[in-house]
């Protein structure tokens, strides 16, 4: 089974009149690339949630939103009377300096400046409860984006397989050709010789280039590497999880071989062959940058 780099997951939780909700996002990545952006209340527990979102995803650009609403009408929220007298100070200053009128008004011109009203969500988090809330909010979350990297992961594994079939069809249409193409060699070199007076050439030196040209054009052992690492893909996809690197270097071997078959192929219908698995290749390339 694969997993895709790529997922989403949310998850909330009611605690102490608030409402605590996580969202989890995952692109791909080479290695773990960790974001965590958590209100000021919670920021001791940024490095136990890094430690638990990493242990549980362990690749991929994963973003990590945790936010806390108040949803009942006991919260303690009250004006930031200091930092209303700051601000009202700097506008008074800043309209001295600037010839500006001061605003005609204040309420409206304060009360919308951030920050203006504190919340009980802002206080350091003490409460065991609510701690534990956060916690197990980013757990679930995290549990949802799994299951959908798992959805996706079904999805690749699909496209692999149909990619990988597609593949070995092609490769056994080679076969047909392989007859007509090699009598047009024979046919070509015969033709050559024809021009070649007998004596102008050492007949056995002649024998030994023409096995060797002969072995350098065979394409067996090309066909079945290939066919192994077709083998070889779909069994690796089967076996255990974090598998995209291992999938990735079986595709570029893939891609060794089919590139050498094109090289030796010496016919225009192989040769088309050759490029048309070429481009399921490439699509199994792009598509495996997503694989976990």
């Amino acid at each position: 089974m694969i997993l895709s780099m790529t997922g989403f997951g949310r998850a909330e939780r009611m605690v102490a009149g608030k409402k605590i909700s996580a969202e989890i996002k995952s692109l791909n990545s080479k290695q773990l690339d960790l974001s965590v952006r958590l209100p000021q209340a919670y920021r001791t527990l940024e490095l136990d949630l890094r430690s638990q979102a990493a242990q549980a995803l362990t690749h991929g650009k994963i973003d990590i939103i945790i936010s806390v609403e108040a949803i009942e009408a006991t919260t303690d929220a009250r004006l930031n009377i200091p930092l209303l007298r700051a601000y009202k100070e700097q506008i008074v200053e800043m309209a001295d300096a600037l010839s500006l009128p001061l605003p005609q008004d204040w309420y409206s011109t304060l009360l919308r400046l951030p920050d203006a009203v504190k919340a009980d969500t802002g206080t350091a988090v003490t409460e065991e409860d609510e701690v534990k809330a956060v916690y197990d909010t980013v757990a679930t979350a995290t549990a949802a984006l799994t299951d959908f990297r798992k959805q996706e992961g079904a999805r690749l594994e699909a496209f692999f397989a149909q990619k990988i079939e597609r593949i070995g069809q092609l490769l056994s249409q080679v076969e047909q050709y392989e007859p007509e193409r090699t009598a047009k060699i024979k046919a070509r070199i015969q033709d050559g010789l024809s021009k070649i007076d007998a004596g102008d050439y050492d007949q056995n030196r002649f024998e030994q280039e023409m096995i060797f040209y002969i072995e350098k054009l065979d394409i067996t052992e090309e066909k079945v590497r290939l066919r192994n690492h077709l083998d070889y893909f779909l069994s690796t996809m089967s076996t255990g999880t974090a598998q995209g690197k291992k999938l990735g270097f079986i595709a570029q071997e893939m891609g060794r071989e089919i590139n050498t078959l094109g090289s030796k192929s010496n016919h225009a219908e192989m040769q088309n062959i050759v490029v048309r698995m070429k481009d399921e290749l490439e699509q199994i390339k792009e598509q495996v940058l997503n694989v976990l």
